[in-house]
């Protein structure tokens, strides 16, 4: 008979999910905790995510319990890998698909070798990124996202990132499927508006999923639907 693990979310667990399309991070933090309130039958536990992932983003999210929420900084402040769908020729205030296409280009110019090179040349090491103005960061004690749903554009100060690599997966114009390996506060929607505009076009982020963080991959997520099988199978402490 196959041995039941046995978990400690008080003394702490490290726990990889694939975060779904449409979801916050804060949701999925919401239903794994209110999980684990259920059936540890506990007011309170402490639950965390070592980095978010915008909602139309799918894959890898840790979460960390109990004493093992010490250990998210340093999850956080390790290497990230994303795959990325771009389409070049347009543009959208949020940079993907969260709000409509604004202005339209030329993408026709743009081929394989030309995405290559700039690649190459602006997108690898150390790299100058602004956020997009829908995006967490805080402008005056507000969340940037928020003045922009206002209408309002936030002034947002650029961060260093740095780009370990990108590999393109296929390129079948106007839509570039392409594999990043960078630092953490990348924005993935930046980097597709940043290099629409390096080649004379526009573009913007249609689909993403965060496939590595640090050793940690996607590979051994769960549900949320497999969370809660493992936990009702499973010898869990209190």
């Amino acid at each position: 008979m196959e041995k039941k693990q046995e978990y400690d979310f008080i003394a702490g667990e490290i726990l990889l999910f694939d975060k779904p399309l449409q979801w916050t991070s804060f949701d999925l933090v919401k239903k794994v905790r209110a999980t684990l309130k259920h059936h540890l039958n506990v007011k309170k536990i402490k639950v965390g995510h070592a980095g978010t992932l915008d909602p139309l983003a799918t894959g890898l999210m840790i979460l960390c319990t109990g004493k093992k929420t010490k250990k998210i900084e340093q999850i956080v402040n390790t290497e990230k890998e994303y795959i990325a769908q771009i389409e070049f020729g347009a543009t959208t205030p949020s940079y993907d698909k969260e709000t409509d296409i604004n202005s339209r280009f030329p993408f026709e110019h743009i081929n394989l070798e030309k995405i290559q090179k700039i690649l190459k040349e602006q997108f690898s090491g150390e790299v100058e990124q602004y956020p997009p103005i829908f995006s967490a960061k805080r402008v005056d004690g507000r969340r940037a996202y928020d003045l922009a749903r206002e209408g309002k554009t936030p002034e947002l100060k650029p961060s260093i990132v740095y780009f370990y690599e990108t590999e393109i997966l296929s390129f079948e114009s106007p839509n570039l499927n392409i594999k990043i390996k960078c630092s953490k506060g990348t924005y993935i929607r930046s980097l597709a508006y940043d290099l629409g505009k390096a080649l004379g076009s526009g573009a913007y982020l249609t689909g993403l999923q965060r496939t590595r963080i640090g050793d940690y991959k996607i590979d051994d997520a769960l549900s949320i639907h497999d969370f809660r099988e493992i936990i009702d199978e499973n010898t869990i402490k209190s």
